[in-house]
């Protein structure tokens, strides 16, 4: 980050009053080449509708407008109005609402959008999972999701089964995306400076990548597979499904699973077998 650009977003910031809330676990980008960067590796373009989560002081916001077809923000710190008025004055494809995007109904956002959009985020790392996993369960029009996160949960978001950092995360998006590591982000690249190093990762949706798949036991078997590390999945599903070890170790055999293995050893192709398997023998009967 250059001197120049790190006094202006402080001077902006300065102007308007704005402190920092530790409550909103606040941390600005301002560095030039990093925000085209995201926005480039991102695929976003003049055809690109953007749906913003975090506008903070509007930093990333000015570059997507300049290169999406339109931004629809949301910021829940209504104290960083001022500041946004400020950074993002003239510029006309842009609309910020000031609200918590976790307590709107996903349809209300995505039908004020209309068409198919780019979700672009940097966000409070307390927040990124429940948002990411949101508009993977309930998003119909996003196309893709371009997030910074903390670079451990973006070592287990674009990790392979039967590696340490693969998790319920990973099986989640599996089910109608992938995923890839674009950038890394040092600590020193935020104003203030946060604790731990970031990347930013995309998200690609394909919801018809598993055809016919019944989304909420698939979603049901992947958090019960990972409701405990230290146990094998076959205890961890017997708990969930409260029946003997006997029954899931035939369920397990009948899926082609070792009777021994782990919830992290097992691919999203594993996960939508045992799934459909699991459907047919305990919810159909």
């Amino acid at each position: 980050m250059s001197y120049s650009q790190y006094r202006s977003l402080n001077e902006l910031l300065k102007k308007h009053g704005f402190k920092f809330s530790k409550k909103y676990g606040q941390n600005f980008l301002s560095d030039g080449e990093l925000l085209l960067d995201i926005v480039k590796q991102g695929g976003v373009n003049e055809k690109t509708p953007v749906l913003e989560i975090g506008c903070g002081a509007g930093t990333l916001t000015k570059v997507l407008c300049k290169h999406a077809k339109y931004v629809y923000g949301y910021e829940i710190d209504k104290s960083l109005a001022p500041v946004l008025g400020d950074n993002l004055a003239g510029i006309e494809n842009c609309d910020i609402t000031f609200k918590d995007i976790m307590r709107e109904d996903m349809a209300s956002v995505e039908k004020r959008i209309g068409e198919p959009y780019m979700l672009v985020a940097n966000l409070p790392y307390y927040i990124t999972t429940p948002i990411i996993m949101t508009f993977i369960e309930k998003s119909t029009l996003c196309t893709d999701i371009v997030i910074m996160v903390q670079e451990e949960v973006a070592e287990r978001i674009c990790s392979q089964a039967g590696r340490a950092e693969y998790g319920a995360i990973t099986a989640g998006i599996n089910l109608v995306a992938s995923s890839k590591r674009l950038i890394d982000v040092p600590r020193t690249m935020f104003v203030p400076i946060p604790n731990v190093d970031s990347a930013v990762v995309k998200i690609t949706f394909d919801r018809k990548k598993y055809p016919g798949v019944n989304k909420k036991i698939y979603r049901d078997t992947v958090r019960a597979a990972f409701l405990s590390r230290r146990k094998t999945l076959c205890n961890n599903l017997a708990q969930w499904l409260k029946c003997d070890k006997a029954k899931i170790e035939e369920t397990l055999k009948k899926a082609e699973i070792d009777v021994m293995a782990r919830g992290e050893t097992l691919s999203s192709d594993q996960f939508v077998t045992l799934s459909s398997i699991i459907e047919k023998e305990f919810f159909n009967s």
